[in-house]
């Protein structure tokens, strides 16, 4: 008889019954067997334990292993994720701050949801930003000076992206937010429009200060 067979007879309900060794120890067999028909079962160091009713296999190796593994991940790898992802739309100054429509309202409307809902800035934008360098094919299109709106929310860049229209969009990570905000000296300068038609008032030079990177002086007229 095979061991499958024994195995399977067991699942069947058949009662166990205890046959001495050579060593003096009594393995369990199945009932109707012979320790010569079961040589693998007659092994007192066999891992396979039967219950009265049941049977099991027991091992703990693979689990050890496993949290093993998890416990000694590559300090490296820890040091990766610990960078954290901005998301950004950019264009020339004279678009983002002064020709756009209802720009200044869109910014000023997310500052003021924030506040009250007690939540954290985490939109900016940034003069002429240091993290363009980081992308030859977005600055060979763009008029200089730049400006970006940067945020670590990607979706609102996406939806902004597509509500500003003509700018564009990509992401980068950094370490710190002093390093993701980080930007170029910049003169900021725009003529302003003998005739206005528009029903409301053409932007003041500076609405754009309060979206500022902490610690950002104004750009100088």
């Amino acid at each position: 008889m095979s061991v499958s067979t024994a195995l399977n007879l067991g699942y069947l309900g058949s009662s166990i019954t205890n046959v001495p060794t050579h060593n003096g120890e009594k393995p369990l067999l199945l009932h109707g067997a012979t320790s010569q028909s079961l040589p693998l079962l007659a092994s007192p160091n066999h891992l396979l334990k039967l219950g009265h009713t049941n049977c099991s296999w027991r091992t703990t190796t693979p689990v050890r292993t496993a949290v093993a593994a998890v416990q000694s991940s590559d300090p490296s790898e820890k040091q990766e994720s610990e960078l954290k992802k901005y998301h950004f739309v950019v264009a020339n100054a004279k678009f983002m701050l002064d020709e756009e429509e209802h720009f200044k309202e869109l910014l000023f409307e997310r500052l003021r949801l924030y506040g009250e809902r007690e939540k954290e800035q985490d939109f900016w934008l940034v003069i002429e930003p240091k993290f363009l360098d980081k992308f030859p094919a977005i600055t060979k299109r763009l008029r200089r000076p730049a400006v970006a709106l940067v945020s670590t929310n990607g979706p609102w860049i996406t939806f902004m992206k597509l509500r500003l229209d003509r700018v564009l969009q990509e992401s980068y990570e950094a370490d710190s937010l002093e390093e993701a905000l980080a930007s170029n000296p910049a003169n900021i300068e725009f003529e302003k429009p003998d005739k206005w038609s528009a029903p409301y008032p053409k932007y003041e030079y500076g609405w754009w200060e309060p979206f500022l990177p902490p610690g950002s002086k104004p750009a100088k007229v």
